[in-house]
């Protein structure tokens, strides 16, 4: 799957590469800002649903924004123009970068309850966890294993999966908490929700821009997780989520979802299911934006997120006992 997405990148980086040369614009105020309408106009692929979504008209936007423009404004000034209207299409994927700063918009996750405490999470591993590369982990003293997956952005191999799983081969269950998780390599997630389905199953579909007109996209392509030819988890699995859990880590709990074995528990997840791409200003600036997007199995938008199977959150009482409700409900459901 990662040579397809690849390739379907490049030729996707080329063929977007010379639609957005087809225009060119200055290096002023004007025509920067009206390059990055334009890209977005034209390449972002969640342009009509996020109008819908979020009730706003782009072509508005651009008249409401243009009237904030001077030509003797400073650079300062103007990325502090070009990122607030970016921050309008609420994608933690859409980021203006500069010499001096990042455009972002990340209430995804700044507006929701983060259902997640890294010191309750260390007292649980406790200081003689594992470490297999990206992953640590432990048994817990009920016969359950924990594995905390802070980043899919560290490399996780085979070997390393082979090694926890072959260590809680005789737990009554696992837990997964990928809370916290802002995403990564896509490969490495996939790489680790292999190893919860027997057979091929159908997690997804994915398609791509492919013209300037808000619907322009290729058909959609159908996603499959492919069981590992490793070893296989065989009993049950729940998975940890919290509005942190973004991108890759999106992608991973939309496809064990999909495994029979397998609860997602905890909260929505934050979102960010299109693959990002770039582009570069007059001046030198670039912009990142998601360019194709990824539905579930059921051909649904994950861009604002999964809903888990069973909704649990932190409580405040049993984190002053040092007790985390995620992982003890997980825990308790897992015993049964």
């Amino acid at each position: 799957m990662k040579l397809r997405y690849l390739l379907t990148l490049t030729l996707l980086a080329a063929m977007m590469g010379a639609c957005v040369k087809e225009e060119q614009y200055d290096d002023t105020p004007t025509g920067n800002f009206d390059a990055l309408w334009r890209i977005i106009d034209e390449h972002y692929c969640f342009l009509d649903y996020k109008q819908q979504q979020l009730n706003f008209d782009w072509k508005l936007v651009r008249l409401d924004y243009r009237q904030r423009l001077d030509s003797k404004m400073s650079q300062l000034q103007l990325f502090e123009v070009m990122a607030d209207m970016l921050s309008i299409l609420a994608d933690g994927h859409v980021n203006l970068y500069a010499a001096h700063d990042v455009g972002r918009n990340w209430s995804w996750q700044e507006n929701y309850p983060r259902n997640f405490d890294v010191e309750l999470q260390n007292d649980y591993l406790g200081h003689d966890y594992k470490i297999a590369s990206g992953l640590s982990y432990r048994i817990l003293p009920d016969n359950v294993g924990y594995i905390a997956v802070p980043s899919f952005s560290a490399a996780i191999g085979d070997g390393n999966i082979t090694e926890v799983l072959h260590h809680m081969r005789l737990c009554t269950g696992i837990i997964i908490d990928v809370r916290g998780n802002g995403g990564g390599d896509l490969t490495n997630a996939e790489r680790l929700a292999r190893r919860f389905t027997n057979e091929r199953r159908l997690v997804g579909y994915i398609c791509h821009k492919t013209g300037p007109g808000h619907n322009d996209f290729s058909t959609l392509e159908e996603e499959y997780l492919e069981p590992s030819t490793s070893m296989r988890w065989q009993k049950r699995a729940i998975v940890l989520t919290n509005r942190q859990c973004y991108s890759a880590t999106n992608t991973f709990v939309r496809d064990m979802a999909e495994c029979p074995l397998v609860t997602i528990l905890g909260d929505k997840t934050g979102g960010g299911s299109g693959l990002p791409f770039s582009s570069e200003l007059p001046n030198g600036w670039s912009v990142r934006f998601s360019a194709a997007p990824m539905f579930d199995a059921r051909r649904q938008q994950i861009e604002f997120g999964i809903q888990p199977d069973t909704v649990v959150a932190l409580n405040p009482e049993d984190v002053a006992r040092g007790h985390d409700t995620l992982i003890e409900t997980a825990r308790s459901i897992l015993r049964q």
